[in-house]
């Protein structure tokens, strides 16, 4: 019986020191039905039903608790972000980018095997032939 009494007593403190970090740490705005010195003068003077009541009645309610269980109101909710890699539009764009960056890469090369085979014709002393270059 004396384990559940220190027990319940080390549960008070804990939760009367969580409804002061709580009132004190609370927007001015956010304080409700007291000022803030007469919530944490009843947080200190009765600290079990001071805490529940800072808890319940003091403080405004954070968004989340008004909005309650996601679902249950029937409101539309907004669509949860996406990953990168699992948004379509955004492979789409990756895959975009990565075929012109090929196509460029591989006119480079065309280019490039252009003017060596010009070269190649120069050096041996024929002009460079412009039918048998395949058009891209």
């Amino acid at each position: 019986m004396a384990r559940l009494g220190v027990l319940l007593f080390l549960v008070q403190i804990v939760l009367a020191v969580c409804a002061l970090i709580s009132c004190l740490s609370a927007e001015e705005g956010k304080i409700r039905a007291l000022p803030r010195i007469a919530w944490v003068l009843i947080i200190l003077f009765f600290p079990l039903v001071g805490s529940i009541a800072w808890f319940i009645v003091g403080r405004e309610p954070s968004p989340a608790a008004r909005k309650g269980w996601p679902g249950g109101t029937g409101e539309r909710q907004r669509p949860r972000p996406v990953a990168p890699d699992d948004d379509p539009e955004f492979l789409r764009s990756v895959e975009e980018r990565a075929q012109q960056q090929d196509q460029a890469l591989f006119q480079r090369w065309e280019e490039d095997l252009r003017r060596r085979e010009d070269d190649l014709r120069r050096r041996d002393g024929e002009p460079p032939r412009e039918g048998d270059r395949p058009e891209v």
